[in-house]
C-alpha cells in the first residue's frame, strides 16, 4: 500500500470500523444477501493487511451486533459461519503470520453457539503472544449493552457510589487496556454511530464514507487516516493549549 502522503509522526493508534454495505452491495449485483457477507470477509482481510502495514497498533472492526440476533436465521447462521469458520478458521493462520494479535469485545451469552465460542477461543490463544496489530473483532455487541455491563460488575465488585468514576468503570469494559479509538470509520454513506463503542468514541475523530463494505480496501483505510491527519484534535482546549500540553494535532 502506497503510504505517501501520511505522516509517520501523526499515525492513530487505534482505528475503529463499522462494516457497512454488506446486504446493498448484494442487491445491487442480484445475488444473495449472503453473498455481500462473503465478500465482505475479503474486505476485512485486506483491511487488516492494511491496518499491519500502517503500523496501527490497534484495529477494532463491529462485526456482530447484539441486534443482528432479529435477522432471518439463515443469515444469522451464515454470519456465524463467515466470522468462525471463514475467518477464525481458514483466516487466522494468515493473521497470525503477520504477527496480529485476535481479540472479542462481547457479551459470551447463551444465544453464540459453543462451537463459535470455541473458535474464538482457539484465534485468542494463538496469537496472544502476537506484538503487532491487535484485531479486536466486536462479536454480539452492543455499546450500551456493554455499559450496562461495566455497571453491573462494578455493583457485583461491591464498589460504593462515591468510589464510581471514569477510570473504575474503564476496568470492567470489555476489553482491558484497548485505548480509544483515535479515528471512527463507517461505510456504506451512512451517517451513524449504530451503537459501536459508545464510551471509546467520545473524543474519536468521525469519517464517513460512501464505499460498501465489500469493496473497502487499504486505500480506503489509507485515505481515511489521510482525512484525520488533516484535522485538528483540541480534547475541548484551544489550540493553544493543546500545544502546550504536548497533544497530538
Amino acid at each position: 500500500m502506497d503510504t505517501g502522503g501520511l505522516d509517520p509522526k501523526r499515525m492513530p493508534r487505534h482505528v475503529a470500523c463499522v462494516m457497512d454495505g454488506n446486504g446493498r452491495w448484494a442487491t445491487r449485483r442480484g445475488l444473495p444477501r449472503t453473498e455481500g457477507h462473503r465478500a465482505g470477509e475479503e474486505a476485512l482481510l485486506d483491511a487488516a493487511k492494511g491496518a499491519v502495514e500502517l503500523g496501527l497498533e490497534w484495529f477494532t472492526v463491529y462485526a456482530f451486533s447484539t441486534e443482528n440476533w432479529r435477522r432471518p436465521h439463515s443469515e444469522v447462521r451464515f454470519l456465524l459461519g463467515v466470522i468462525a469458520d471463514d475467518l477464525l478458521t481458514r483466516r487466522r493462520d494468515e493473521l497470525h503470520a503477520m504477527g496480529v494479535r485476535i481479540l472479542f469485545a462481547g457479551r459470551r451469552d447463551w444465544r453464540v453457539p459453543k462451537w463459535v465460542l470455541r473458535r474464538m477461543d482457539e484465534a485468542v490463544e494463538l496469537t496472544r503472544r502476537n506484538t503487532g496489530t491487535t484485531l479486536t473483532v466486536a462479536f454480539n455487541y452492543g455499546g450500551r449493552a456493554e455499559i450496562v455491563d461495566a455497571v453491573r460488575s462494578l455493583v457485583a465488585e461491591g464498589v460504593k457510589p462515591s468510589d464510581v468514576n471514569e477510570r473504575a468503570l474503564r476496568r470492567h469494559l470489555y476489553v482491558q487496556g484497548m485505548p480509544d479509538p483515535d479515528l471512527f470509520i463507517r461505510t456504506s454513506g451512512e451517517y451513524r454511530i449504530s451503537n459501536f463503542l459508545l464510551w471509546e468514541i467520545a473524543y474519536s475523530e468521525l469519517v464517513f464514507m460512501d464505499v460498501l463494505w465489500p469493496d473497502f480496501r487499504r486505500e480506503h483505510l489509507r485515505q481515511a487516516v489521510l482525512e484525520y491527519q488533516q484535522r485538528e484534535r483540541r480534547f475541548g482546549r484551544t489550540g493553544e493549549q493543546r500545544d502546550q500540553d504536548g497533544l497530538p494535532a
